[in-house]
């Protein structure tokens, strides 16, 4: 008897030996190398990029110093690959279920203590990747790249690391897990962790007579202004541009009164370099739609997509589709269902690009009053918006933005991005000089008037810059047509602004009450950082010195009017 039950305990356990060796989804890239199988479950960090087949482990830090310029690697040696993980986690789920609602949660730790845990969206590393990797190794702080890797350190800074990693010694530690949320969050095994023992020197010393500020000539359409502001101010906050307390800044232009009074380059850009400002271009598709209007080529914005297109012949039609208005499209207030702050939204715009048609796969989607009901940032709407235009006007978009918009401005050097079917993408990404999208936001500034023609409607500068939805999530922020609202704060006094913004920290402010137009341009593109900063230049440096009283000051001067 004892014989047969140490036989059923023994058949028993080579079943779940078995079993547990059959749980892999996916083939993953194995464990091939020594230094591998030593390190499974360790995070190890380097000072640069290692190439993972030459790994010998000299490369490895145990300390570190941590600077406003620091680049930081890390390799992470894995028993086995994410969407494994993920399988364990959820062993009914298809693979592309498990990679759409899960990804790694990263969790850091200074001097024993946890700071911030985050769970890296789904989308990034690729599949084949998730699918297949075991080491991992990519930057976690990098001035010279942007990678979903660094997304993560990002969000620790803003999230407390800025506040706890002070000058002086401290003691660091990541962790990474598998995660999956898809009726709740579900948080796997460690995956992997890491030491660092870090030496922080993060503050800096800005001595502002060793730094000149760029002088400034004329540029068409923008004469030099003589109006004073505080240069003291502006020359430290140059030197904490360049010294990487505020990073991947590449332009700063203020226009006073229709002048040029400030104009600062960074990074390796000069007044001739092309900056890509991402949905900065939204605001574009704004405009041409007003000036579209007024032309007659549209009647008005309350015009719906059934005047455009046959929504019965497409996939998942709704009436509600059918009474989307332009209007609607412009404040980001359609029946769509698509959210970019979503990423399970249907219509997030990352499900749009790798689309062949991208207006086929917007009207396609599902359409409710329950998304109309609050504001949603929906990109695919703007593309409807300019293919809607491109069909109306005759000889298209890209010619009648060039003759109506562009050459009245005197702007020659832009670039548009083009989508699938070869049309302007009204989404973003069109490129200029930081001059002439200062030119642009002064345009709106004029009322729409340039050198006395009356390039925009004026009533439609009116409507753009009419509070028409409540921004979700934000206190006191609103919506016009493809423009942003809000007021920043200076010496207890608010300041209201309409502006263009774009992924990286790109904004182009036409301030309400002040004779100010102000450019950022930047390339911090999907680092959590990225607009916090530039609201944090605008309150503490670029406002303060352009709007205070003050006596005329040399440009090279280093005392404070």
């Amino acid at each position: 008897m004892r014989v047969c039950l140490l036989l059923t305990i023994a058949l028993l356990l080579c079943k779940a030996a078995l079993f547990g060796q059959q749980k892999d989804l996916v083939k993953n890239a194995g464990i091939t190398s020594s230094i591998h199988k030593s390190s499974v479950g360790k995070i190890l960090f380097s000072s640069k990029q290692v190439s993972v087949p030459d790994l010998k482990g000299a490369e490895f830090l145990e300390t570190y110093e941590l600077t406003n310029k620091s680049d930081l690697f890390m390799t992470c040696f894995m028993a086995n690959s994410m969407t494994n993980y993920l399988h364990r986690l959820a062993p009914g789920m298809h693979r592309d279920t498990l990679l759409s609602h899960g990804n790694y949660q990263a969790s850091f730790y200074v001097d024993n203590r946890l700071v911030y845990q985050t769970n890296l969206l789904p989308g990034a590393p690729q599949p084949w990747l998730q699918d297949t990797v075991t080491v991992m190794s990519k930057p976690l702080i990098s001035d010279k790249s942007s990678w979903w890797s660094q997304s993560m350190w990002n969000r620790f800074m803003v999230n407390g690391g800025d506040s706890v990693l002070t000058d002086g010694p401290h003691a660091f530690k990541m962790e990474l897990r598998p995660y999956i949320n898809i009726s709740g969050l579900k948080t796997g095994d460690l995956i992997a962790s890491g030491h660092l023992n870090m030496q922080v020197h993060r503050k800096v010393r800005i001595d502002i007579a060793k730094i000149d500020l760029n002088p400034i000539k004329p540029y068409p359409g923008l004469p030099v202004s003589k109006e004073c502001f505080n240069v003291s101010m502006i020359k430290e906050l140059k030197g904490n541009i360049n010294e990487g307390l505020f990073k991947h800044i590449s332009s700063i232009v203020v226009i006073k009164d229709g002048k040029l009074l400030v104009e600062e380059y960074f990074n390796g850009s000069d007044r001739d370099s092309l900056h890509d400002p991402r949905s900065v271009g939204k605001s574009f598709a704004s405009t041409m739609t007003g000036i579209a209007i007024g032309d007659g080529y549209l009647k008005n914005e309350d015009q719906t997509l059934k005047e455009f297109y046959n929504l019965k012949s497409l996939p998942d039609y709704s009436p509600e589709k059918e009474n989307v208005s332009v209007g609607d499209l412009l404040s980001m207030n359609s029946a769509f269902n698509g959210d970019d702050d979503d990423g399970n939204s249907p219509g997030n715009e990352e499900n749009m690009y790798d689309q062949p048609d991208w207006v086929k796969f917007t009207l396609s989607l599902p359409a409710s009053e329950t998304a109309k009901s609050k504001w949603h940032y929906f990109t695919a709407g703007v593309i409807l918006l300019g293919d809607i235009l491109n069909k109306q006007i005759p000889g298209g978009l890209e010619r009648y933005t060039d003759e109506k918009l562009f050459k009245p401005l005197a702007i020659t050097n832009y670039k548009w991005a083009y989508t699938p079917q070869n049309l302007p993408n009204t989404a973003g990404s069109i490129q200029m000089n930081a001059l002439d999208f200062a030119k642009y936001g002064q345009l709106y500034k004029n009322e729409g008037k340039w050198n006395g023609k009356q390039v925009i409607p004026k009533e439609w500068v009116r409507k753009t810059f009419t509070k028409h939805r409540l921004i979700t999530g934000r206190t006191g922020e609103y919506y016009g047509y493809l423009f942003w609202n809000k007021k920043y704060k200076v010496a207890d006094k608010e300041y209201e602004t309409f502006y263009c913004a774009g992924n990286g920290g790109n904004k182009i402010y036409i301030f309400k009450d002040q004779p100010l137009v102000i450019v950022v341009t930047a390339t911090a593109y999907g680092a959590y950082y990225a607009h916090p900063q530039v609201d944090k230049m605008m309150e503490n440096y670029i406002l303060p010195a352009v709007l205070t009283d003050c006596a005329p000051v040399r440009r090279g001067a280093g005392s404070r009017p």
